[in-house]
């Protein structure tokens, strides 16, 4: 090989080296900012590590809230519709809805002036409606 053609390729090739390090060093450059969610930013009080995924995270159980208030919703209006007023008003005052508290049948009873086994009749009777009404709304 002449020397010109020797020194063509020697360059060329430290043209290339020299290209692949700078290349190297823009692809650091840009990933410089790059950070990890699990990458440790800080410890807690108890010397635990705390990372950007802690920081971030959110309610996992929002889906379950938003369901139960959906479905909390349908069971007021399902009480409304398919019960009579004396089941309606023995399963308010045993589950304590309309922000009251939750009574026993005994005491769900003696206020309404009943026996407690009818209100036992009464209160399955009526869950039994109120489950079946669920279940066909559910299949829609």
């Amino acid at each position: 090989m002449t020397a010109p053609i020797l020194q063509r390729k020697t360059q060329s090739r430290w043209e290339r080296i020299a290209n692949e390090i700078l290349m190297h060093f823009r692809n650091a450059k840009k990933s410089a900012q790059d950070i990890s969610l699990n990458e440790t930013i800080d410890t807690d009080k108890d010397g635990n590590p705390l990372t950007l995924l802690d920081i971030m995270s959110v309610d996992d159980n929002i889906i379950d809230e938003l369901d139960f208030k959906l479905n909390s919703k349908k069971l007021g209006q399902f009480i409304n519709e398919e019960l009579s007023e004396r089941e309606k008003k023995i399963i308010i005052l045993r589950y304590g809805l309309n922000g009251s508290e939750p009574m026993t049948q005994k005491n769900v009873a003696k206020q309404l002036n009943i026996s407690r086994s009818y209100v036992s009749r009464i209160e399955t009777k009526a869950l039994k409606l109120l489950r079946k009404r669920f279940e066909n709304s559910s299949n829609l």
